[in-house]
Parts: C-alpha cells; structure tokens; sequence
C-alpha cells in the first residue's frame, strides 16, 4: 500500500494547531512599572503615614521581595538595564537620557524568539526611546502621558487572543510633578524622614507625593484586575519600580531611598500566595526571569541571572552582594557614584568628592521639583541639625560605609573608624573589581560643579530657542 500523502496545506493547519496548543501553555506576563517610588513609602513595606491598598493586594496574592535594587538610580540607565540584563557601564546608558547602544538584543527579541507579542504603554523605557527597543506595538511613551493606563487597560480588552502576550505598563506616577491638591493627606500628620528637615513646605510636598503614590497605586489596581479578567489565572504580574523618589538623598543616590525598589510578584499556583522573601535581587536580573518564566532558556551572556528559584520558593537567596551604579543628570547633576551592598553593610564611593552635588531639587526650586528646599536652607542658617543636612547633601565625602543593622537609613558614616578598617578595605576592592570587570571607566559625562566655583549654586542657562 502507498504512504499517504498528507497536502501540504493540511500540514500547515496541523503544525500551526500544534503551534497553538503549546502556546496555549505559555503564561502571559504583565509588568507593571511605577516611576520614582521609593520601597519604604509603601504601606506593604512598613509605612505608617500612606495607603497602598492595591499593593497590599499583590502582596497577599504573591511574593514580597524586600531586598529588590534597581542597577541605577536614575529613569534612564535604571530602565536601560532592565530592557537589556546588563550593567548600565556594559550597555552603554550611563548618564540620565541616554540609551543602550543599538545592537543589544533587547529583551523584545527574546521573548519574540519565545513567541511572544511583546507590548509597551507608558513610561517603559526613559521617555521617546520606546521605539528602539523592538517592541510590536507601543503608546504614551511621552512626558507625563497619564492617559497610558487607560490605554494600555482598553487595548488588552480589546486584543483577539493569539500568541501570548508580554505587557509592559509604565506609570508615570509618582514622578513630579505631584498633584497640586494632597487628596486627603494632612502635611501636618505625615511622618518626616531623619534625613529632610522638617518644615512646613516638606511636609506640605510629602503630602503631594503621598497624593502621587495613591493615584500609582489605584493604576496597578486596575492593570491587575483588567489583566486576571482578560488574560485568566496563567499570568505572571510583576511590579516595581525603577528607583527611589526624587527626594534629597533618594533619586541620584546609592542610599538605599534610591536603589531600594519594591517589588511583588503574582503567580497562581507557581508562587505561594502571602508570602516574603530577603533574597536579593537586581532589576538587570528580571530579563532572564521573564525569559524562564516563559519557557525559555535564560542567557548566559548578560550580567542578570534568573531568580526563578526564589519565585517558586526552591531557594531564599539569590546574590550575595549588589552592586549600583550612577553617573548624572546633564548640568543638574554631574556626580559618579559607586556602591556595593550585602545584607547588613553598604559602602559608597563618590568618584569626585570634589564636585558639589546639586539636583533638580535644589537648582530649580520649582513647585513641580523642589520648591520646600528653599526652607531647608533658610532653616540651617539658624538651626544645626539642619545645617548638617544641608551640608550633607552638597558635600560628600570619598568614602562612606554604613552598617545597615545598626543605622538602616544610612545616617553615620563609618568609613573613617579604625575599626572597620578590614571592611573597607575589602568592599573598597569589590567595587574596584567589579568596574574593571564591567569596563567601567568612572567617565564625567558633563562639566561639573565644584565646590571651590562661587557660582556653583547658580541654576544652569536656559536653551538657546531655536529660530
């Protein structure tokens, strides 16, 4: 008897049924990114004085990193390193507003190559860079486009099912500028950290960014809710952040208020539901935990490793040690800065002690930026405490190490004590190694301020208009 000859069109519906079926396995994954949210002003994380009803969800449905860093504590290299895996120094985004080179696989192409459609609304990438990372489809990836949630929530309820799909969400809140009405938070009854100084202006900010924080928190409500809806229980819902809040000592820091994220997990029957880990994870190690979750093979080429382990609760450490990285912020910000951080010791280099440190918060005092630290320094001309805070914000010395079980907000700086003269010298070494191993040069990307220029305080000019 002759074999029988299948049509070739039949094998084609019979190859792409199959193709269907195993997609069918595949989890979704949706990550939803906040933007300038600092880990401890999150009620899941300890906060007193702000509500996070929606992370709260989260973290009773899944699993609660509580030592989750970004690689940088600045929008662009921060985000750079999650869409790559590697290092801001190994892809090439260093300063703020900069971009990986382009020939980097980016984290699109792998889940493409896993079959996936990969999708971005909102702040994603840092703003207008979208478009080179090769994502299928993107949106409001502009300035403050707080119209992305919206939209990212009504494409995915209109999407007709077919591969499966990796959705990015990018909040821009609570980035500045905050609401101009607190929404029901009192500046005189919220909590001032040690290291602000407390006036009336602080608190009456504090109490806008809290405003900020809750419409982030009823956004990432939304998202989960439209995506258990649409999407059904075999999705992966990540969320974090990509570094601290722009507060002095937070964004433009390696102080924990700057690389400390928050991160949670969700999984249904993949991650235990109501539970916490201390395993310490960087942002460039998402990119091959989306590529495990998904079924694939994780690279071995990038700086990130998969911490799929500790997702499924088989491990509760995954690094031992982890290393940020920051090098500025155009003319408002030219200060390198190196850190290293185990669990209980953080040690931080400032490349240029040189350099008077300056932000957006004290160089634009705009209501949108940091118009409350104008009394801070007001305040210092008349109280002590104050006046060291001030001080301590624009001068920094080389050095600085912090024991982190002792003083977790960073507050006394060890570095000079003969008795820990070991410790220093052997994180001094980590970070030595490790920018040698990562190609890390130091490089000053813009002229910088110092601290012996008079006119070191003096915002920077405007752009010339173009004619």
């Amino acid at each position: 008897m002759r074999p029988r000859i299948i049509p070739a069109v039949l094998m084609t519906l019979l190859v792409a049924a199959r193709l269907v079926a195993a997609d069918a396995t595949k989890p979704n994954l949706v990550i939803f990114l906040s933007d300038d949210h600092s880990l401890l002003d999150s009620a899941v994380y300890g906060a007193k004085d702000v509500k996070t009803p929606n992370m709260q969800r989260l973290a009773s449905a899944g699993l609660t990193f509580d030592r989750a860093f970004v690689a940088s504590p600045s929008c662009a290299p921060s985000r750079g390193a999650l869409l790559t895996g590697l290092v801001p120094a190994r892809n090439g985004a260093e300063p703020n507003h900069s971009r990986p080179r382009e020939e980097l696989k980016k984290l699109p192409a792998y889940m493409h190559d896993l079959g996936y459609e990969v999708v971005a609304f909102g702040k994603v990438s840092h703003y207008q860079h979208t478009s080179t990372y090769g994502f299928d489809h993107w949106a409001n990836d502009r300035y403050h486009e707080d119209v992305a949630v919206g939209n990212a929530i009504k494409w995915l309820r209109e999407r007709k099912a077919g591969k499966p799909l990796c959705l990015f969400v990018g909040t821009n809140w609570p980035h500045v500028p905050w609401p101009k009405d607190p929404e029901g938070y009192d500046g005189a009854k919220v909590l001032v950290p040690p290291m602000h100084v407390d006036t009336t202006r602080t608190r009456d900010a504090r109490a806008r960014y809290y405003a900020a924080i809750r419409i982030m928190d009823t956004e990432l409500g939304q998202v989960f809710d439209a995506a258990n809806e649409v999407l059904g229980s075999n999705t992966f819902f990540l969320h974090t952040s990509d570094h601290g809040a722009q507060w002095p000592f937070g964004k433009w820091n390696c102080y924990d208020a700057g690389i400390r994220t928050p991160m949670i997990a969700v999984w249904p029957g993949k991650i235990r539901a109501g539970t916490r880990t201390s395993a310490m994870v960087s942002w460039v190690d998402i990119l091959p935990t989306l590529v495990d979750v998904a079924g694939g093979r994780p690279p071995r080429d990038i700086d990130g490793r998969s911490y799929m382990p500790v997702l499924r609760g088989q491990k509760s450490e995954h690094r031992d040690r982890i290393f940020t990285t920051h090098s500025g912020d155009g003319r408002m910000n030219i200060y390198p800065i190196r850190s290293v951080r185990t669990t209980d010791w953080k040690y931080i280099r400032n490349l240029h002690p040189e350099f008077y440190y300056s932000t957006h918060v004290d160089l634009t005092q705009s209501e949108d930026a940091g118009a409350y630290f104008g009394s801070w320094v007001e305040a210092a001309k008349t109280n002590r405490a104050a006046a060291a805070i001030v001080h301590r914000y624009h001068e920094r010395p080389g050095e600085e190490l912090y024991d982190l079980r002792t003083d977790p907000l960073e507050l006394k700086n060890l570095a000079a004590e003969p008795k820990h003269a070991a410790r220093l010298a052997a994180m001094r070494a980590d970070v030595d190694r490790w920018m040698k191993e990562t190609g890390d040069t130091g490089r000053v990307y813009s002229e910088p301020r110092l601290l012996s220029d008079p006119k070191r305080a003096d915002p920077p000019p405007a752009p010339k208009k173009k004619k």
